[in-house]
């Protein structure tokens, strides 16, 4: 191992065992390992600056490790090597892990890099392999009553004359996968049409169903979506549940050329806590690049109230980044609509709260968003809710069957559907819609009854419900491109002639008629005066 002097720690990669974790012992010094290193975002810019690629190039072959992909639009650089050549060359000791019924390779303490790197690197990913998010997706066995997705849609006042037409959303999913039969089942019962449906592999990640839990959450994103959003393709993109593999699959989704989506729905997070700085810096630069390309992005706020399964106060990220629309949960009912907390029934509450790693976003400014826990200003989170409660639930079909399921993780997909549908009216990509939303607070149904625990629903916006539930049509308003100022034309001023005098001939005396030298000299002088005054004239024309 090269000398400590010749690395630097990079910021915010210190990494802790999970809690009840224990350490078998090292990691098998031969086993395969790729790891994605994230680049600085240039000033201006978003694809990787060339010298910083060439710089981790010479750096991978000085440690004999292998370039297998490189990603510029995405600033990601991916690696591979043996545990014991990334060791060496990131100053890491990587060990094996278990943690419940599950093992992983794993790290403690900082990630390094060399010193000529340190400004150019600014995440290492993929080095431990523990899951990074899980899903906040809930199903109920005894729910007092059920939705249909469009039949929430036409509670919040979607627009009926548009379906998505000519959008495609994008869904990132960590695990599970789709069954063809199940959602053609699905949809010819509701009466509605298939939609298109694509899956995209993500480092080596496929559509896999198998898994109970991810299937009943893909499902749900891909049925929401698709009922109230007929007319709008997905693409469903399949990563795995890794710090380096959640990033790739954002990644491709934002710069897919090929499909192009406009909106990207995620109903996988988990609290600030389990994600290292770097992560959270490197996924926040991520999510900037989508807004700036046109793409709106929405992810569930968790579903276990203000802790976020947490023994205190914290967010769900990617929920928290400030360019996510964060989205929160409600309960409704033939008597109204209030904030989703049922954890006296077992069945969770709505996540939400204030930042403790992203400070107070410009658009929250007048919020009236409260302190962080650490009694600091930070990012406030929901933006916005609709129905989550699984009591209250979602229709579904899975594995063959149908159910009913809540949760944060079904408002994500209806919002993705609605910005689908306002980019079709709009004739427009909204891109990132933050500032729009809160200035148009007429566009929301404000939720002003009940708690997620420690913080209590309020007029205007809290941290339980956000902004509130969308009022469809205002909603796609409010996040309409305003309209180009047609320029008024300046005339043109034009140039008045200057007069041009006309010469006065001077008068010739005519000589009497027998002095033949004077008479000769008398019509010279007058054929002369003539052609002086036509070329006067001709001057003035």
């Amino acid at each position: 191992m090269s000398s400590p002097q010749t690395h630097l720690p990079i910021p915010g990669s210190t990494r802790t065992a999970p809690f009840s974790a224990f350490r078998l012992g090292d990691a098998d010094a031969d086993a395969q390992v790729e790891v994605t290193l994230i680049l600085r975002r240039p000033d201006g810019q978003i694809s990787a600056d060339t010298a910083d690629v060439s710089a981790v190039e010479t750096f991978a072959a000085s440690h004999m490790l292998s370039v297998v992909a490189v990603h510029p639009p995405a600033r990601a650089i991916t690696l591979a090597g043996t545990v014991a050549q990334m060791n060496e060359a990131f100053h890491v000791d990587l060990g094996e892990y278990i943690h419940g019924d599950r093992s992983f390779r794993g790290r403690e303490g900082d990630v390094h890099v060399p010193i000529d790197l340190a400004e150019r690197v600014v995440a290492v990913l993929g080095l431990d392999e523990r899951a990074a998010a899980s899903t906040p997706m809930r199903m109920s066995p005894r729910a007092s009553s059920s939705f249909t997705p469009q039949a929430v849609a036409a509670h919040y006042g979607f627009p009926t004359s548009a379906n998505g037409a000519g959008q495609t959303i994008a869904v990132i999913e960590l695990g599970g996968g789709y069954r063809p039969s199940d959602l053609t089942a699905y949809f010819t019962q509701q009466g509605l049409r298939v939609p298109t449906v694509t899956a995209v592999s993500v480092g080596g990640a496929t559509n896999s169903p198998g898994s109970s839990n991810a299937d009943v959450e893909v499902a749900l994103d891909v049925e929401v979506i698709g009922a109230v959003a007929q007319g709008a393709a997905q693409a469903v993109y399949f990563g795995p549940n890794t710090d380096a593999g959640f990033y790739q699959a954002i990644a491709t989704a934002i710069h897919d050329q090929v499909r192009k989506p406009s909106v990207i729905s995620i109903s996988w997070g988990g609290p600030e806590s389990s994600w290292t700085a770097q992560a959270m810096d490197s996924y926040d630069a991520l999510f900037a690049d989508a807004g700036a390309l046109g793409i709106t992005v929405f992810a569930a706020s968790g579903d276990n109230g203000s802790t976020d399964g947490t023994t205190t106060s914290t967010v769900d990220f990617p929920a928290s980044s400030p360019h996510v629309i964060a989205c929160g949960g409600t309960t409704l009912t033939s008597a109204g609509e209030w904030v989703w907390n049922e954890t006296a029934q077992n069945q969770g509450a709505t996540g939400g709260g204030v930042s403790q790693h992203f400070g107070l976003p410009s658009y929250q400014a007048n919020a009236h968003v409260p302190a962080n826990p650490k009694g600091l200003p930070g990012r406030g989170v929901p933006d916005v809710a609709g129905v989550a409660d699984p009591l209250t639930g979602y229709q579904i079909y899975v594995g063959g069957q149908a159910g009913i399921v809540g949760g944060t993780s079904a408002v994500a997909p209806l919002w993705a559907g609605l910005l689908a549908i306002a980019n079709q009216v709009n004739s427009a990509r909204a891109g990132s819609i933050h500032g729009a939303l809160y200035a148009n607070p007429s566009a929301f149904t404000d939720i002003v009854r009940g708690n997620n625990g420690a913080y209590q629903a309020a007029i205007g916006w809290d941290a339980c419900t956000g902004l509130g539930v969308p009022i469809g049509a205002r909603v796609v308003q409010s996040v309409a491109p305003a309209p180009t100022p047609v320029p008024v034309p300046v005339p043109v001023p034009v140039p008045v002639p200057v007069p041009v005098p006309t010469p006065t001939p001077t008068p010739v005396p005519v000589p009497a008629p027998s002095d033949i030298p004077a008479l000769l000299a008398y019509f010279t002088a007058v054929q002369t005066a003539a052609t002086q005054a036509i070329a006067a004239l001709k001057a003035i024309k």
